[in-house]
């Protein structure tokens, strides 16, 4: 089931074939028609709600109506709503928002691709600063520790969404991630537990403003916080993919620059998880986004003059990157000139 969230209210759907579905239409139909329910449409929105962080606190008992609203869609002679609302829509008449709960927080694994970090490590040790490896990737990542920063976005951008270029840089990277979205409260997680914490997997786009200086012992991570630094969707993919084995791609303007699969992290989703909750509430709708692999502008440019990456593979505006999965979809962003 792949959920979205869409349309101006920013409620929950369901693509199903080439259209969106609305949840609590959907439900509140079938609960009129087979139940003769008077109160359909606050019951449906009860048990699964229009509103993301609702529906995913509804756990499993909501998406079993959901799916025992969509087989009533499929059999029902028309496809109209309570009252004869549209409840139906094909896909390309509607925005997708990025599907991301209220106050949901966003929480990224930094460095956690061994082909990755071993090649940000030798750019570095080529502008002649010592962090290169000194022996496997994967056993120096392990080695370090587990690292990573939070997106502060208030919202963050869904599908089409476009990134206004940022002013404190001159290389703006692409990171295409997978990411889990968390469906129960909890604390001090144990990695093997995870699974009955996961509600489903969606994908993300980690905007990069490379190369920013930022002083001090403990950073506000300014280099992936700035308006438009986040992207996330198209949808969450629940209840069909494993999340420890998500392949994933990242194009730029159609050319292929990352390819890699979640098996590949150096920590697992669950590590990152245990982690990350000691003595830190996660709440439904809490995002865990998984880290990059290697072909990210940063760790892919030879250095030019002045020890600085050349300027080829950096994104540029008018650009279209394309993080794409088979498990949950394509997420397209777009690279705008800063207005203003």
């Amino acid at each position: 089931m792949k959920i979205v969230v869409y349309g101006l209210e920013k409620r929950t759907g369901v693509l199903h074939g080439g259209d969106v579905v609305d949840i609590a239409g959907a439900v509140a139909k079938q609960m009129k028609e087979k139940g003769n329910e008077p109160g359909a449409l606050a019951l449906a929105e009860a048990a699964a709600s229009s509103d993301l962080g609702r529906l995913i606190e509804g756990g499993k008992r909501a998406l079993d109506h959901v799916a025992q609203a969509l087989d009533h869609l499929d059999k029902a002679g028309e496809r109209t709503g309570v009252g004869g609302g549209r409840i139906v829509f094909p896909v390309a008449e509607v925005d997708l928002h990025a599907p991301q709960a209220r106050g949901a927080r966003v929480a990224c694994a930094g460095g956690n691709f061994a082909d990755h970090a071993g090649a940000m490590a030798e750019r570095a040790k080529e502008r002649g600063e010592d962090r290169g490896f000194g022996g496997d990737p994967r056993e120096e990542v392990r080695k370090r520790g587990r690292w990573g920063f939070w997106k502060v976005n208030r919202d963050s951008l869904g599908q089409d969404g476009a990134v206004p270029y940022p002013a404190r840089t001159d290389w703006l990277d692409y990171e295409g991630e997978a990411a889990i979205v968390i469906g129960k409260p909890g604390k001090n997680i144990r990695e093997g537990d995870i699974a009955a914490h996961v509600w489903g997997v969606t994908l993300l786009g980690d905007w990069s403003a490379r190369l920013t200086h930022e002083p001090g012992p403990m950073k506000f991570a300014l280099q992936k916080n700035f308006d438009g630094s986040c992207s996330i969707g198209p949808c969450i993919a629940v209840g069909e993919a494993d999340f420890n084995d998500i392949a994933v791609e990242t194009l730029v303007n159609g050319d292929l620059r990352q390819s890699f699969s979640t098996r590949d992290m150096v920590y697992s989703f669950g590590e990152y998880l245990e982690f990350l909750a000691r003595d830190f509430t996660f709440y439904p709708g809490d995002i865990l986004a998984g880290g990059t692999a290697a072909g990210t502008a940063a760790d892919s440019s030879p250095i030019g003059e002045g020890g600085k990456p050349k300027p080829d593979r950096f994104l540029k505006p008018g650009d279209t990157v394309e993080i794409r999965s088979p498990a949950v979809g394509t997420l397209r962003t777009r690279i705008v000139a800063t207005q203003g």
